[in-house]
């Protein structure tokens, strides 16, 4: 019996896996609102029974694809301390960094959000999970107690969603790797006591 459940599951999960890949790259060239569900069945190869077995609309389609990004960034966020007690930045290192690795395995969607004004829903959502993932999970984050934590959360999580949107408009010129120790090098970067020699060249406007 629960050898068939199992059998049963995959093939749940791979009839909804190959509707949601339809409906992302259906969105490559189409409005999500002139998209109907035989577009979404037929690009799939599959038949309406099956798309109604798992969804009512296809609106609820695509909330199951932005919760699976959602559900997928938090695990990326969380894998460089998910099995310690105590975090420390200094001996982080960018191979558990795995933001990009997420980015890079959602690079289809990261491209429509930002390319397309597709799902401005998503990216706000991205962005508040970025800022608050911090807060929550780590329970003294106060890189500095005269700083205001939230104010440090929301400049961490645009920091880091500067360098994805970058990454997304570059075409993804860089692996994943690389932007991971890239932000390990930014993170890691002191710049209190740098000296900045000034580019005067702006004063001739």
């Amino acid at each position: 019996m629960s050898n068939n459940n199992t059998g049963i599951d995959r093939r749940i999960r791979k009839s909804k896996l190959a509707l949601k890949d339809s409906l992302i790259s259906l969105m490559q060239h189409k409005d999500f609102r002139e998209i109907s569900i035989t577009d979404i069945v037929e690009r799939a190869d599959l038949n309406r029974g099956t798309f109604y077995k798992h969804y009512q609309y296809k609106e609820e389609l695509l909330e199951e694809v932005m919760e699976d990004v959602i559900a997928d960034l938090i695990l990326s966020y969380r894998e460089p301390y998910k099995n310690v007690e105590t975090f420390t930045i200094n001996e982080l290192t960018a191979s558990v960094i795995k933001i990009f690795e997420h980015v890079a395995n959602y690079a289809n969607i990261y491209t429509l959000i930002l390319k397309s004004n597709a799902w401005p829903k998503l990216l706000e959502r991205i962005c508040n999970e970025l800022k608050k993932l911090p807060l929550e999970d780590l329970e003294d984050y106060r890189p500095n107690p005269k700083i205001n934590k939230e104010l440090a959360s929301s400049y961490q999580a645009y920091a880091i969603l500067g360098m994805i949107i970058e990454w997304v408009n570059t075409g993804f010129t860089y692996s994943a790797d690389y932007m991971a120790e890239q932000l390990l090098e930014i993170i890691n970067n002191k710049s209190v006591h740098a000296v900045f020699k000034i580019n005067h060249t702006f004063k001739q406007e």
